[in-house]
């Protein structure tokens, strides 16, 4: 299901990422819940907040993943795979480590929202609009809430290294995934051996690299906080726009 004719391969990309949301939100939301009653009230008031976002997210992509599973059902494999990553990672790891997957993992979705802002006249235009808006809707809170998640790991004893730790296997099982189901949608959209598409597919993912990387250096620092991270100016306007229709 290919969202956009003018950036199919970015399409391919979301839809890959959109695959993890329904399984890893619900996952950021129970890692979370279960160390809400140890926080200080101002914080856990943040994390009921996040929590909502979050639920909210993997509502709308559970949605959407439904219509791109109906469309390339190979996809399941995929979908399946990830929902038991989550749950092993909930049953096996401590609640500090959880925590900090979170964290690291709102981190990396921080460093995508930033690449989307920098290439989004390169990757949106021509996309469909609710298809769009979503990403973007999503993108936006992530940005709005990027302190939260850290915030709540620091406050239950978190470590800088259990959150290294942490943001590299997120970024991994997102690389793995991601990759997987790219590779399913070009198999399906006979693009598979398409020298152009897997140029973009490079462009795409050196280009991320380049703001993931001082992303993930900054985050390593001691003393670093989310906060001191400059948001977009594109999702405060996106936020604006979509609230305003909403009331």
């Amino acid at each position: 299901m290919s969202w956009n004719p003018n950036a199919p391969e970015f399409a391919a990309v979301a839809n890959g990422v959109s695959l993890l949301m329904p399984h890893v939100e619900p996952y950021f939301v129970r890692s979370t819940r279960a160390v809400i009653d140890d926080l200080d009230p101002e914080l856990a008031e943040q994390a009921r907040w996040y929590m909502s976002q979050e639920m909210a997210h993997q509502r709308a992509h559970k949605e959407f993943n439904a219509a791109l599973i109906a469309d390339m059902a190979a996809l399941r494999v995929v979908d399946r795979f990830i929902g038991r990553v989550c749950r092993w990672l909930g049953r096996s790891r401590s609640k500090q480590f959880n925590l900090a997957f979170a964290s690291g993992s709102e981190t990396i979705a921080y460093a995508i929202a930033r690449w989307t802002h920098d290439h989004h006249h390169q990757v949106m235009a021509g996309a469909d609009p609710a298809s769009a808006e979503l990403f973007m809707w999503h993108l936006a809170e992530e940005v709005e809430h990027k302190s939260v998640a850290f915030d709540v790991h620091r406050g239950y004893q978190g470590t800088r290294r259990y959150y290294l730790r942490a943001m590299l296997l997120s970024l991994t099982i997102l690389a793995v995934t991601t990759m997987t189901s790219i590779v399913i949608q070009l198999h399906h959209e006979r693009r598979l051996f398409s020298p152009i598409a897997w140029g973009r597919l490079t462009w795409m993912a050196v280009s991320f690299l380049f703001e993931l990387g001082p992303t993930m250096a900054a985050s390593a620092l001691p003393g670093h906080h989310p906060s001191q991270l400059t948001d977009p100016s594109l999702f405060a306007a996106t936020l604006r726009e979509i609230r305003s229709r909403a009331t």
